[in-house]
């Protein structure tokens, strides 16, 4: 016997891909806009990730003629890694797992100084509810410009998030975020 979905089922479903694929869009728009300001400006970006795992860099090297504007980025997972490729002291990371509003900074200040990027976005947190982050998913995420933290902001997530989702969330706020700090220097260069 094969079942098959109800009309509820697939309705449910198509709205999922419906909003994904607006998603998408709505992404894609936000990376070009960026990339397009960026270019401008004739600056560059690099990144460092924990909690989003690479997507901050795979949505960048999306962008058309990246490489005019995207210097690259570092992934670190593991609490060793942060220490590591970042420069944070043991204790600190330690005592907060890895995830603080001081440590975004600093793995926005390390990846900015090492691809010698005119700005950088960093982002630590958790995607899935565990005791060290008293069963919340949250992150922090800071923007530096020109080797100055302009931006350090928390994201909090409801705890029954899908990790994925969680993700793609933080990722577009932190974009988002990123476009507004782009409009700032755009306007301000403009009221010159």
């Amino acid at each position: 016997m094969i079942l098959k979905p109800s009309k509820i089922d697939l309705t449910i479903e198509q709205i999922h891909v419906k909003s994904f694929v607006h998603f998408l869009v709505e992404l894609q728009n936000l990376l070009e806009f960026i990339g397009e300001e960026l270019t401008a400006l004739n600056e560059t970006v690099s990144v460092a990730e924990s909690v989003t795992s690479g997507f901050l860099q795979f949505s960048f090297s999306q962008v058309k003629d990246a490489g005019r504007f995207f210097k690259g980025g570092m992934t670190a997972y593991t609490l060793d890694e942060n220490i590591s490729l970042f420069h944070i002291s043991d204790d600190e990371a330690s005592f907060c797992n890895g995830v603080s509003p001081n440590i975004a900074e600093v793995m926005a200040l390390e990846v900015a100084s090492r691809y010698e990027s005119d700005w950088s976005i960093a982002v630590t947190g958790y995607t899935v509810p565990v005791k060290e982050s008293q069963n919340k998913l949250y992150a922090f995420f800071s923007i530096s410009r020109h080797g100055k933290i302009i931006l350090s902001e928390k994201l909090d997530l409801h705890s029954r998030t899908l990790p994925l989702k969680a993700q793609l969330y933080y990722s577009e706020f932190i974009l988002g975020c990123f476009k507004l700090e782009l409009d700032k220097i755009k306007f301000d260069q403009q009221a010159v």
